[in-house]
């Protein structure tokens, strides 16, 4: 096994400067990692390669690839392509025009796959499809079927697109019944334009909301999970903000990360945010009354993710909602 001491999120891509871009920041001594490639790194690669499956650890550059591939042997697949109908400014999965429906065979895939590599966890996301009158959510529905159908005791953790608010989305994925329903609300108000175009803030947390709702009536029995990323311009008091705001909306788990720009055309790093910050915004996220919080720089929002649902830790009531639960279609 070769190491060597790599700074994370710079390869994969041609990094070359664009002449209107301002200058990278030199990366912190807390955002270096080992880079290790054991066997079970090399055997993860070869199955995803082989089922012809995407993997957000690949397409979004994520920088704990090589303990989760390595150490793990786990992987985030990523389904409906790896052509993403948005084009977020901190994203470095590819935007575009995606072929035309999803591959029926997805599904049987990500369910060998799964059986393949022993997972007790398995994490699903995807790109946005708002090209499908569905936002994928029959496809999500039919992944999420198949690989309960072939692992049982499989949890399944999904991370799913605002399926821009199209009716009935979120019955059909919650119809499924994925043991964790996640949904990122990725960064503070203000800074919604400039990173997610074409997204909203109220209409992620409604969602969210919905689901917890749902949860609470016992139409759902999992869990409720959301994550954003520091260091692009939001503020302590803005970060507080949305964490008292995906709570009161009864979400249970949270996971905050270090942002890293993918490629100079990407939105710039406005600060790093130091581990002790991290374990601020921890300790005041279970002040709050978060079952769950991962904070750290490295922290993605699949980092752990098993460790999340397996204890009999519960988040605390969330507070009264001042107003009627407003639907995922709204």
């Amino acid at each position: 096994m070769s190491e060597r001491l790599i700074h994370i999120g710079a390869a994969g891509r041609d990094d070359s400067a664009s002449p209107t871009a301002p200058p990278r920041q030199a990366r912190p001594q807390w955002l270096r990692i080992k880079l290790a490639t054991p066997a079970e790194y090399h055997k993860v690669r070869k199955l995803v390669d082989g089922l012809s499956l995407n993997t957000v650890c690949q397409e979004a550059r994520c920088p704990n690839i090589y303990e989760c591939w390595g150490q793990h042997g786990t992987a985030t697949f990523m389904i409906l392509g790896d052509t993403c109908t948005r084009r977020c400014g901190f994203c470095a999965v590819k935007s575009g025009r995606p072929p035309a429906g999803p591959d029926p065979d997805e599904p049987g895939h990500v369910a060998e796959a799964v059986s393949s590599m022993g997972l007790r966890h398995a994490v699903i996301t995807s790109v946005d499809r708002d090209d499908l009158p569905d936002g994928g959510a029959r496809h999500w529905a039919a992944v999420i079927a198949a690989v309960h159908a072939a692992e049982p005791e499989c949890a399944v953790e999904v991370l799913t697109p605002d399926f821009r608010g199209v009716p009935d989305a979120l019955d059909v994925v919650l119809g499924a019944r994925p043991e964790v329903f996640s949904h990122n609300m990725e960064t503070v108000p203000r800074m919604y334009r400039k990173a997610r175009p074409g997204s909203r803030y109220e209409r992620s947390l409604d969602l969210l909301r919905e689901a917890a709702r749902r949860r609470d009536a016992g139409d759902y029995a999992g869990r409720v999970k959301t994550g954003i990323m520091l260091g692009i311009g939001e503020r302590r008091e803005e970060i507080h903000q949305v964490l008292r705001d995906v709570r009161d909306a009864g979400v249970e788990i949270m996971t905050l990360g270090q942002y890293l720009q993918p490629t100079p055309q990407h939105l710039p790093v406005d600060r790093w945010v130091t581990p002790q910050e991290f374990a601020e915004h921890r300790s005041f996220a279970l002040s709050l009354g978060f079952a769950h919080c991962e904070s750290g720089p490295l922290v993605r929002s699949s980092y752990h993710a098993h460790e999340h649902v397996g204890g009999e830790a519960k988040a605390a009531p969330a507070p009264a909602a001042g107003s009627a639960a407003v639907t995922a279609a709204s």
